[in-house]
């Protein structure tokens, strides 16, 4: 029997039930597509129960104490640390206590089937849940990411916590020492001291190498002042789980250190073990184009983390939302609109990510940062501004201190990358993201007048220091 003529149980399965995956099938439920979704674990995924809600729940807390303590007027107000009993128990109302019947319910609301268990590839079109065989005429990928563990000797057997580990949480430990300086280990840091944990990060590299080179050392600065001990260019030769429970870490340089306990946040890479890909001749590595269709297939498609291009939940989740559209749109025979900025892609993984890590200072930065723009032959010109020089930020908190720049096309007159830090400088990424997005000309910027006094007056402090453009 043809493909044309064949029966399918769904127009679209989704395997992943997290935040992409949900967004996939929304979008294309909302088109008249039958979708279901494959969920092993959670429906809300990492992001609702591991990750971003419950780790800026931890965060939180602390970050109202500190800009508290910044204000005169204020900080005599402030008596006493933060509670962590209660920030635990705030964080886990934010988890609903690693129950996901509401997210279940909403997907019921949604008209999208929920399909308990370990989805993988059985072939094309066809996706196993046990041992039962659904096919669909489209199958989506959305099975996000996980951590990847460095072969240090010792690491697997002392049962260090991973990120799903410290974000649940069920006591605060007397002491920590974090692996890895990236944006779960630089928040961790912050959360975990603030409750009162004494914490020593080991990092290879400046912390948040990935930013613009005064990224880190802000941050690294703001976590010395809370009592974190940083050590740069630490590398760990050894770990062992004591018969007490504590850990001890041994360093290259010989010397050793202990703690409570230890978390590894070294990076995540693509979820894809068991989904059965080489079985079904698709290469692992599940190159995609704009609308996330598998390179080589007609029915496949890979969206989110799993695909490599930008592992951000809210930029999986605008990946979904053109897949999902996209994917209504080539199963009923409707136009695509698959060019630059289209409907039905995700142009803006390519030039216009944005990014925030909630530490204290927040680091807040969309598109290329200088080296990376200079790496590609762009001809750019950058300007730089103390963000604590600007009347809204001197206002805001007592001796605010960051910074702000631009990357700027020469060819073009337009911003390809800003980075902003500073006490709450992630509402500013957005207006970056805009200007990216929108290649608003800085001629026209010139005429986006910032509010007096707002922190977002750091936009005219930019354009003064480049210039008018001729």
């Amino acid at each position: 029997m043809s493909e044309e003529n064949t029966t399918y149980d769904y127009d679209l399965i989704v395997i992943g039930g997290g935040p992409v995956g949900e967004n996939v099938a929304d979008y294309a439920t909302k088109r008249g597509v039958r979708a279901a979704i494959v969920e092993a674990e959670l429906v809300g995924g990492e992001c609702s129960y591991w990750a971003c809600m419950p780790s800026k729940a931890l965060l939180r807390s602390g970050h109202a104490l500190r800009a508290a303590r910044r204000l005169a007027g204020a900080r005599e107000a402030v008596a006493g640390d933060v509670d962590a009993k209660a920030v635990l128990a705030r964080r886990t109302a934010f988890t609903s206590d690693w129950n996901d019947d509401g997210q279940a319910a909403w997907l019921d609301s949604a008209d999208v089937d929920l399909i308990r268990g370990h989805g993988c590839l059985a072939g094309r079109r066809q996706v196993t849940v046990g041992d039962r065989i659904y096919t669909a005429r489209a199958v989506a990928l959305a099975t996000g990411s996980v951590p990847v563990v460095p072969p240090i000797p010792g690491l697997m057997e002392s049962k260090a916590w991973g990120t799903r580990e410290i974000t649940s949480a069920d006591h605060v430990p007397q002491s920590l020492i974090i692996l890895g300086g990236g944006v779960a280990g630089t928040e961790m840091a912050f959360a975990f001291s603030s409750l009162g944990t004494q914490v020593t990060m080991l990092s290879r590299e400046a912390l948040l190498g990935r930013e613009e080179p005064f990224v880190g050392a802000h941050v690294a600065a703001a976590l010395t002042d809370e009592g974190v001990d940083v050590r740069i260019g630490a590398s760990p030769v050894r770990v062992d789980r004591n018969s007490d429970g504590t850990v001890t870490v041994a360093l290259e340089d010989g010397t050793a250190l202990q703690a409570g306990e230890m978390l590894v946040a070294t990076g995540r890479r693509p979820a894809t073990t068991g989904l059965g890909l080489e079985a079904a001749g698709i290469d692992p590595k599940l190159p995609v184009d704009d609308t996330m269709l598998v390179e080589g297939t007609d029915w496949l498609y890979a969206v989110g983390d799993v695909n490599r291009r930008a592992l951000l939940t809210h930029q999986g989740k605008y990946q979904a939302r053109a897949a999902g559209e996209a994917i209504a749109a080539r199963l009923q025979g409707a136009p695509l609109s698959d060019g630059p900025w289209g409907r039905h892609v995700a142009t803006a993984d390519h030039a216009a990510v944005p990014r925030v890590v909630f530490s204290d200072p927040e680091v807040a930065a969309v598109g290329y940062t200088e080296a990376q723009a200079r790496a590609e032959g762009r001809n750019v010109r950058t300007v730089e501004y103390d963000l604590g020089a600007v009347a809204g930020a001197a206002l805001h908190a007592d001796g605010y201190a960051g910074r702000a720049k631009l990357i700027i096309d020469e060819h073009r007159h337009v911003v390809i990358g800003a980075t902003f830090v500073g006490q709450d400088a992630a509402e500013l990424v957005h207006a970056a993201t805009i200007a990216i997005v929108g290649e608003v000309s800085l001629h026209r910027l010139w005429h986006a007048v910032p509010a007096y006094p707002t922190i977002s007056e750091i936009w005219l402090r930019l354009l003064e220091a480049y210039g008018r453009p001729a």
